[in-house]
This record gives C-alpha cells, sequence and structure tokens, in this order.
C-alpha cells in the first residue's frame, strides 16, 4: 500500500465531510467545486501555511510533529479512531516504523491463552488476528461462528465471508453495518501495518471480487471498537443478540479477544443456551470417533 497515497486520500476524504457551516466559515461568494472544506480553510483552522498543509495532504507527514498532527485532526473534527489512523500513517514513514511493520500476528495462540477461553463457560469467546481471520476460540465461541468452518486448515476468515459467501447476510441481521465496520477495521490496521502481506492480499482479493467492499474500502473510513451489540441469524438455534467486549492483548501483539454475552431473561439468553448444548453435543461426537478403535479387513 502506497503510503503517501493513503494520507491523501484519508485526508481529501476527511475534509470533504465538513461543511464550512459546521466550523463557523462564510459561505456566501463564489460557487465551490469541492465538497467540504478547501485546503486553504483547513489550513486556516489547522493554523498552518497553505503551502504547508498541502505538502502534508499530499503525503508529506513524516516530519510533522504531534501538534500539527492534532491540529489537523482538530481542524477536521477526528474522532479518537481517525486521529490515531492519521497518526499511524505519519509514522509508517518513519525508518524504526518499517521493521515494525514486518512483525506479523501470530498464527496461533499460547497454551495459557486457549486454557483462559475455554474456562469461559457458557461464553463464546475468540481470538482474532488484524485481518479478521479466527486464530482461536473456545467451544462455544465455534459454535457461534460454526457457519464459517470450511473444514480447511486455515483460520476462519471472517471477513472473506461476510463478502463472499451469500450465507452472511442472512447470518448477519444487519449485514449492511457488519460490512461497513468490518471495512474500518481492516482500514485502521492497514494504516497501523501497510507492509502487512497478509492484509494487502485480503484487500486485494475483496476488492477484486466483491463491488460492496471496493465501495466501502474508498471511503477511507476507519473504527476501534471496544463493545457494542451484534445480532445474528444463527442456523442452528436461530436469532441471537449479543453484547461483545473486545480486549487488545500485550502478549499476543496484533490479536485481540472477543467475549460474547445474552442479557439474562432474554429469548437471546435461552438460545445461547441452547447452542451451548448443541455444541457440546458436537464435541462429544468428536470425542468418540476420536476413541473409537480401526478396523482393518
Amino acid at each position: 500500500m502506497d503510503r503517501r497515497r493513503q494520507i491523501q486520500e484519508f485526508l481529501v476524504s476527511r475534509r470533504a465531510r465538513v461543511s464550512p457551516q459546521s466550523v463557523g466559515l462564510p459561505v456566501a461568494g463564489r460557487k465551490r467545486r469541492v465538497p467540504g472544506l478547501r485546503r486553504e480553510e483547513v489550513a486556516a483552522l489547522a493554523g498552518l501555511s497553505v503551502d504547508y498543509y498541502i505538502r502534508l495532504e499530499r503525503g508529506a507527514l513524516t516530519n510533522a510533529s504531534d501538534s500539527v498532527l492534532q491540529a489537523i485532526a482538530r481542524a477536521l473534527r477526528l474522532d479518537a479512531a481517525e486521529q490515531a489512523h492519521l497518526i499511524d500513517l505519519a509514522h509508517a514513514g518513519k525508518p524504526s516504523a518499517a521493521s515494525r511493520s514486518r512483525r506479523t500476528a501470530p498464527a496461533a495462540i499460547a497454551r495459557q491463552l486457549q486454557t483462559v477461553l475455554d474456562a469461559l463457560v457458557g461464553v463464546p469467546a475468540l481470538v482474532r488476528s488484524p485481518t479478521l481471520d479466527i486464530v482461536a476460540a473456545n467451544s462455544l465461541g465455534r459454535a457461534l461462528y460454526s457457519v464459517l468452518d470450511t473444514g480447511a486448515r486455515t483460520a476462519p476468515s471472517v471477513a472473506r465471508f461476510t463478502f463472499l459467501d451469500p450465507r452472511a447476510r442472512q447470518f448477519w441481521r444487519d449485514w449492511d453495518e457488519v460490512a461497513a465496520d468490518l471495512t474500518a477495521q481492516l482500514r485502521a490496521a492497514a494504516g497501523a501495518d501497510l507492509l502487512d502481506r497478509g492484509l494487502i492480499d485480503l484487500v486485494g482479493e475483496l476488492s477484486t471480487r466483491s463491488d460492496t467492499f471496493r465501495e466501502l474500502w474508498a471511503r477511507h473510513d476507519v473504527l476501534a471498537h471496544g463493545r457494542g451489540t451484534k445480532r445474528f441469524q444463527h442456523p442452528v438455534v436461530g436469532a441471537l443478540e449479543l453484547r461483545y467486549d473486545l480486549l487488545h492483548l500485550a502478549a499476543e501483539p496484533g490479536l485481540t479477544m472477543i467475549t460474547y454475552t445474552a442479557e439474562p431473561g432474554t429469548t437471546s439468553h435461552d438460545n445461547l443456551s441452547l447452542l451451548a448444548s448443541w455444541a457440546a453435543g458436537q464435541d462429544n461426537d468428536i470425542d468418540q470417533n476420536q476413541a473409537a478403535p480401526s478396523h482393518q479387513d
């Protein structure tokens, strides 16, 4: 991914959505040829010269100070996730960032973390990579996302399922919202690591195969989730509305643990209990098949 182009497209997209009226600028006079703010208006709001801001918007952010980046963020009314993305893009051009960017998230987790996942009884839990692959899960987490299981040795890909599998539009009851959120999370991950080959390949594949992803990716929206609600239509137990919480793992850089819970006394809570029973039955079948002696003629 071209860093300078990413910077330019991100800043242009952010100023295009800020109206002059919203920041107290007059709109009378000659007809505006661009949506949102002009570059000279952003420069004025940030307290920068026009020439300097134009160079920054063209991608020359490497040597910009934190105070300059914060001034641009204020002028463009960036939220916390967008400001962090801008800082990531700026720092990605520094020599020290190149070596950091080549570190990829591990493909598997430490044994003790799997023990923690398995100890969360009645709570679907999984560990996800920056490319939205499910690299580990407990039994109930695997049951929740069983529709993603292809039987392949590779980790189930939430992104590929969402954009390339027709079943996704039924599984995600709010598919449009989920698709936009996942794209924004991938965009944030790309800003943090422009050299991640897995992420580059994933974005290229989805852009080629999904018109919706390509349109969402072009928005340059970024998102950093902490908690929220997801609505599923599970093929085994039906409707589920689950609260989720994300925890970034300091000992496993790049990986995120996600847990899901249902409100007690709700249909979703009852259906989650049914899913736990179904998952236990699936696990027992697997254990019995593995324990059964083989018969040879």
